[in-house]
């Protein structure tokens, strides 16, 4: 990949993880902190699930930020931010296998952000991790 086009997407993926950081603070500072509406047109959450997304959304914005000024440590946080999602991930399903009220979204969400952010992870490493190695 040429050098003008590697920074295009670099940046055009820093801004993907800043939005979908940004979007998930608002979010679930809606659920958690917000009008009892809010909660209710939230349903069946799992509150440590929305806590969890809700406080790894500054950890995403830092890893835009980190990608967008080619920080090795942006790689890292990328792929600690996947593991994070899929170990929440993985604990949620437990709950819902014990019999837990869960919205389906939930599902869809968490499946997305593990992909999201394991899809940035290898991104990153290719473009900024590197750097760390030497």
């Amino acid at each position: 990949m040429n050098h003008k086009l590697s920074r295009f997407a670099l940046y055009a993926v820093a801004a993907v993880a800043l939005v979908f950081g940004l979007a998930t603070i608002v979010s679930g500072g809606q659920v958690l902190f917000g009008s009892e509406a809010a909660r209710e047109a939230a349903g069946h959450y799992l509150p440590f699930v929305v806590w969890f997304n809700f406080l790894a959304g500054f950890a995403y914005v830092a890893a835009a930020i980190g990608l967008a000024t080619r920080q090795a440590w942006a790689a890292h946080l990328a792929l600690v931010i996947t593991v994070a999602t899929g170990l929440v991930f993985f604990y949620f399903g437990l709950f819902v296998l014990s019999g837990a009220r869960f919205e389906m979204r939930t599902v869809g969400a968490m499946t997305l952000r593990t992909v999201l952010w394991a899809g940035i992870a290898w991104f990153a490493r290719r473009q900024v991790g590197a750097r760390s190695v030497r």
